[in-house]
C-alpha cells in the first residue's frame, strides 16, 4: 500500500507539472506571440515561430492529462472532510477541462488558417491575419469561460484544506483567494467591452501564490496517514 504521504507527493508533482505547462503555453506563447492591436503582426509571429506555437498546444494537453489524476488524488485524499463538496469540485474542474480542451480547436484553427495551403489562396495575407486572429480571441473568451469553473473549484476545495488539520489553514486561504482572483479575472474580462482584460496583472500573483503553495505542500510535506480529520472545523 502506498501512504497518504506519498499519494500526496504524487498529486504535488502533477500539479507542479500542470502549473509549469499551464504558465508556458498561456504566457510563453499566447500572450508573447500576441501584438495588441497588429493581427499582421501576431500572424507573422506564429508563422516565424511555429514549432513553439505547436508546442504550446501540446503543453496543453499535457496540462489535461496530469490535471485530472492530480484532482482525484486531491479528491481521495481529502473526501472525508467533505465528500458532497468535493465531488462538486470534480465535477466543476471536468466540464472547466472539457471546455478549455474543445476550446484549444480555436488555438490550433490559426494554424490551419495560416498554413499558405492552395485553397487559402484567395485571401490577402491580411485578411488571413485578421481571421487567425478572430481564431485567437475565440480562444481566449472560451479559455475564460472554463477558468470560471475552475475558479469555484479552488473555493470548494479551499474551503476544506481550511476545515482539514491536514494542510495549514493559511494554504485553504490562500487557495480560496485563487479561486476569487480566477472568478474577478474571467467575470471582468466576459463583462468588459472588446472583452478587455485590465485586472489580470493585478490578480496573476496572487492566483500563482495560492496554487503553488499548495502543489510544494503536497509535493514537499505531503500527507501523513496518522494526521487527524476534522470535519467541522
Amino acid at each position: 500500500m502506498i501512504s497518504n504521504k506519498n499519494v500526496a507527493r504524487i498529486a504535488g508533482l502533477f500539479y507542479l507539472v500542470v502549473i509549469a505547462t499551464g504558465l508556458f503555453a498561456e504566457i510563453f506563447v499566447r500572450q508573447a506571440f500576441k501584438v495588441p492591436g497588429d493581427a499582421l503582426s501576431t500572424a507573422t509571429n506564429i508563422q516565424s515561430s511555429e514549432m513553439l506555437f505547436r508546442l504550446g498546444v501540446v503543453a496543453d494537453i499535457v496540462n489535461f492529462i496530469c490535471g485530472l489524476p492530480c484532482v482525484l488524488i486531491i479528491y481521495f485524499l481529502f473526501k472525508r472532510i467533505n465528500k458532497f463538496l468535493l465531488q462538486l469540485a470534480l465535477l466543476f474542474v471536468i466540464i472547466q477541462t472539457a471546455i478549455i480542451a474543445v476550446n484549444l480547436l480555436n488555438q490550433t484553427s490559426t494554424l490551419l488558417i495560416l498554413c499558405n495551403n492552395a485553397y487559402l489562396a484567395s485571401f490577402q495575407p491580411n485578411q488571413l491575419a485578421a481571421l487567425s486572429q478572430l481564431s485567437l480571441n475565440i480562444q481566449g473568451v472560451g479559455y475564460a469561460i472554463g477558468l470560471v469553473f475552475f475558479g469555484f473549484y479552488c473555493l470548494f476545495v479551499g474551503y476544506v484544506i481550511y476545515k482539514s488539520k491536514m494542510v495549514p489553514k493559511l494554504i485553504g486561504i490562500l487557495y480560496i483567494i485563487s479561486g476569487i482572483g480566477y472568478l474577478m479575472n474571467s467575470f471582468t474580462m466576459l463583462l468588459s467591452k472588446g472583452f478587455a482584460n485590465p485586472v489580470f496583472a493585478y490578480l496573476a500573483i496572487p492566483i500563482f501564490i495560492g496554487e503553488l503553495s499548495f502543489c510544494l505542500w503536497l509535493l514537499i510535506k505531503g500527507i501523513d496517514n496518522t494526521e487527524l480529520f476534522n470535519p467541522n472545523g
